[in-house]
């Protein structure tokens, strides 16, 4: 994906902890720029090697333009090498852990034909000052609110006036408790390069709700138009 800043692109979506084959379908057919898929095993939403590769390559045969996203958290060098050289595996990797700017770096210069992202947990005001410590080692960041209860997938919703504030340089997703009727809010105080949904579309951790989808897509489109 090549990122282009200022107002007057359009916002992405990426639906993201999509567990099933057939949804994965429907949902880039409702139109969103990228799926994402959890490979963090404890989540709820894990999805097992051989399932992730199944629903990829069904992305990539029905809807190639469409990022397939492999979250990640800590995983090592044979881990990570095993599902980036499968066939129609990640367009993007999404580091969900404790990876540092250095190790950023290294996957990134290892797999330059890849997007790498890296998720940074939003606790407090502060915690947005580590957004520039990757801004030489990723391609861009997601914004996520901090939980107790896991590295992502609460709902949870990071204060905008944090991030209005903030001095961002790169492209970046916003994460947590994306849906469609927080959408206006959002452009009032920010404008991020894309949206980051999950929970807050779902019928039950890994199934979602494509009502509540092509409503988030709708209005996403909608505000897109006004800019």
């Amino acid at each position: 994906m090549t990122f282009k800043m200022g107002h007057q692109r359009s916002t992405s979506i990426k639906i993201c902890g999509i567990t099933d084959i057939n949804q994965a379908k429907a949902i880039t057919e409702i139109g969103v720029e990228a799926i994402g898929v959890i490979g963090v095993e404890g989540s709820p939403r894990f999805v097992t090697e051989q399932k992730r590769r199944e629903l990829f390559a069904q992305i990539h045969c029905s809807c190639p333009n469409v990022d397939r996203v492999w979250v990640i958290a800590d995983l090592n060098d044979a881990e990570i090498d095993r599902g980036i050289q499968e066939k129609e595996g990640p367009t993007v990797v999404q580091l969900h852990g404790k990876e540092s700017q250095s190790r950023c770096k290294e996957l990134r210069n290892k797999y330059p034909n890849i997007q790498w992202w890296k998720a940074i947990r939003i606790q407090k005001p502060e915690d947005l000052e580590k957004t520039n410590l990757y801004q030489e080692s990723v391609d861009a960041l997601l914004l996520d609110a901090w939980s107790s209860k896991g590295l992502g997938g609460s709902g949870k919703r990071l204060p905008l006036e944090w991030i209005r504030q903030a001095k961002l340089n790169l492209p970046w997703w916003l994460a947590g408790g994306i849906s469609a009727e927080w959408i206006e809010e959002v452009f009032k105080h920010v404008d991020p390069f894309g949206l980051d949904a999950s929970s807050r579309l779902e019928i039950e951790p890994g199934v979602k709700d494509l009502k509540l989808v092509r409503e988030l897509v709708e209005e996403v489109r909608r505000i897109n138009n006004l800019k």
